[in-house]
């Protein structure tokens, strides 16, 4: 199934334990479990984003982006909290500074067989806003097609970068 595919901006500035966030949205017609294996599970992630290998009981898992470049290098995922299937906390060190970290929190809540994802990653500054934006709004809208057996070739991240940046700058002016 093939679907007409318009990259909107969906992230909004939220403060949380007086940190500022982006928290996006997305919700699927499927059970909590379902959806939990589609953030959580190696084989599931690789439809959208990429795979780990590793022990995720061990508190940390060697992740592959295969979204992007089959070449992107391989970072650690460290799983600071995980409360299945509602709530996964995780950090890495920055592509662009290994001194920070990029910090994410993904909840998850059924009602009434709909799940909606609450995917939020911490942000320090517009620059950053700007370039994360727009990517989790591309992944996620990739998990989204991938969860409905959509194309995923309709999803170009050249439609949503440098498009949605504005959107971004303006969350955190």
């Amino acid at each position: 199934m093939t679907t007409t595919h318009t990259p909107k901006a969906t992230g909004r500035l939220q403060e949380r334990e007086g940190t500022a966030y982006l928290v996006f949205e997305r919700t699927f017609r499927a059970p909590i479990t379902d959806v939990w294996a589609a953030v959580t599970e190696s084989d599931r992630l690789v439809r959208w984003i990429g795979h780990w290998d590793g022990d995720p009981t061990s508190g940390a898992v060697t992740f592959y982006m295969t979204a992007e470049a089959a070449d992107a290098p391989a970072e650690t995922i460290h799983i600071d909290e995980c409360d299945a299937p509602r709530r996964v906390v995780m950090r890495s060190a920055r592509p662009d500074d290994h001194s920070l970290e990029w910090k994410w929190q993904i909840d998850l809540a059924e009602a009434d067989g709909v799940t909606t994802l609450t995917f939020a990653q911490e942000v320090a500054d517009t620059t950053l806003a700007e370039g994360v934006g727009p990517g989790w709004d591309y992944y996620l809208d990739r998990m989204v097609a991938a969860e409905n057996g959509e194309d995923l070739g309709h999803i170009d991240f050249n439609e949503y970068f440098p498009a949605l940046t504005e959107h971004y700058r303006r969350e955190l002016a």
